[in-house]
């Protein structure tokens, strides 16, 4: 998962924890408020009536009476003031039921003695719990909404920031990583962004790929320098050799010696040949303008390798379309990579094996091509360095292989932004996958 959607991800969730954790405390804290409103409301309900008291004195309100008594028409609010023979002061709130007129209601109680013509009554205020409650789901109502509108505006503005900030982070994975191919010939151009970490890793990743073009080239620059001095060398050793295998004086043990050694020269000068190769190819040496059929292509490798083919009584089914033509390649180079599997799947077959060879179109234009043999496979461990340079395609001295021909496939299927897909089995067979990009089909 990328980054920016982990974030938005987070971001959303804990949005989405908040508002559950809010509607869960919503009724508490309502419920709170409101009893906090009404103790606040009952308080200065009793300080009112201590003014008056303390104005008109206590028979203001007794009459003449020992008690007194008044509630509001819907009974939601009562107030009562009667002696008490108490030696404490009290002054607290609490919810308890009171009957008035047989009715037996529950109400926030608020009492609280206190002393007048030097008798002590005790006052009760009281106001219903019904009336506190009523205002207790508009209010949840209410703060829901409130929560919901400002838990979506600050969403959208974390969404937006979070963009916003990892945009540059976005433009170095596009412009540094996606879409580069290696050895990095575009020259790199700095992100412009402010934060000092994205700065950081952008400036590293342009060193790191400046560095490796760098040792690539130099690789290669060596490759060319060393296989085409090599090659004056060994042309210099092949004349002087087969000049001494013409001497009649030799004896039968120094030409078997000869022999092997124009033997090693020869597997040498296939080295070298290749190596030249494969460094033309990385340094682009060669032109991709050619167009040719598919079916054609095949047909010339068959012809030529077809004595390969007698020599282990192999056979070969090819079933390719004629109507397949590539176009934009290099014909010598892709008869080259197709000719190296061919190669290796009778090299590294069984006796009177078989090679199947078939192409398919697939639904956005581009064509895969498998050639699949029944020959010895490859070891799992192998697969993923089978491309490798000097890495021998099986271990068999009787296979042999210098590690080179599946390094030139590699490098011209590279060159013309060709993908392989490999799949093998010990003892079963291989098949390899060649995925031509729909640009490269007419």
């Amino acid at each position: 998962m990328k980054l920016i959607s982990k974030l938005t991800l987070f971001v959303t969730l804990s949005k989405l924890a908040v508002v559950l954790l809010f509607v869960f405390a919503l009724p508490y804290l309502v419920g709170g408020i409101a009893r906090d409103y009404t103790d606040s409301y009952l308080r200065q309900q009793k300080e009112k009536v201590l003014e008056v008291v303390a104005k008109n004195g206590v028979n203001t309100y007794l009459q003449g009476e020992d008690s007194y008594g008044s509630y509001t028409m819907l009974k939601e609010e009562y107030i009562s003031l009667e002696p008490v023979e108490t030696s404490f002061n009290i002054d607290t709130i609490y919810t308890g039921e009171r009957i008035i007129e047989d009715d037996t209601l529950s109400y926030r109680v608020l009492e609280h003695a206190f002393l007048a013509r030097d008798k002590k009554y005790l006052m009760e205020v009281g106001k219903t719990t019904a009336t506190i409650d009523q205002y207790n789901r508009p209010l949840q109502k209410i703060a829901t909404y409130v929560l919901l509108g400002l838990i979506l505006f600050t969403l959208i503005i974390d969404l937006f920031y979070t963009r916003f900030l990892l945009r540059p982070l976005e433009k170095i994975i596009r412009t540094k990583i996606s879409n580069r191919k290696f050895p990095f010939n575009e020259n790199s151009v700095p992100i412009k962004t402010t934060t000092t970490d994205f700065s950081f890793l952008d400036t590293s990743l342009i060193n790191l790929m400046q560095q490796i073009h760098e040792a690539f080239e130099k690789e290669r620059e060596f490759t060319a320098n060393a296989s085409h001095e090599l090659m004056t060398p060994i042309g210099i050793l092949q004349n002087k050799i087969e000049n001494l295998m013409g001497e009649p004086e030799l004896s039968e043990m120094v030409q078997e010696r000869l022999i092997g050694m124009q033997r090693t020269l020869n597997r040498l000068k296939r080295i070298v040949h290749s190596l030249l190769l494969i460094s033309r190819i990385e340094n682009d040496q060669y032109s991709k303008n050619e167009s040719t059929s598919l079916y054609e292509l095949f047909c010339d490798i068959q012809e030529e390798i077809n004595h390969r083919l007698n020599e282990k009584e192999i056979t070969m089914h090819v079933d390719i379309s004629k109507a397949v033509v590539l176009k934009g390649i290099n014909r010598d180079l892709i008869f080259q990579l197709m000719y190296n599997l061919i190669n290796n799947a009778i090299r590294y077959n069984k006796q009177n094996g078989s090679i199947r060879i078939s192409n398919k179109m697939m639904v956005n234009g581009s064509c895969a091509i498998t050639i699949s043999d029944t020959g010895i496979g490859i070891p799992k461990e192998d697969i993923s360095t089978i491309f490798n340079r000097f890495k021998k395609a099986n271990k068999s001295e009787e296979a042999g292989g210098y590690g080179l021909g599946l390094s030139i496939v590699k490098s011209i299927a590279d060159y013309h932004s060709i993908t392989i897909e490999l799949t093998s089995e010990v003892n079963e067979g291989t098949e390899f996958i060649i995925n031509f990009p729909c640009d490269l089909i007419q």
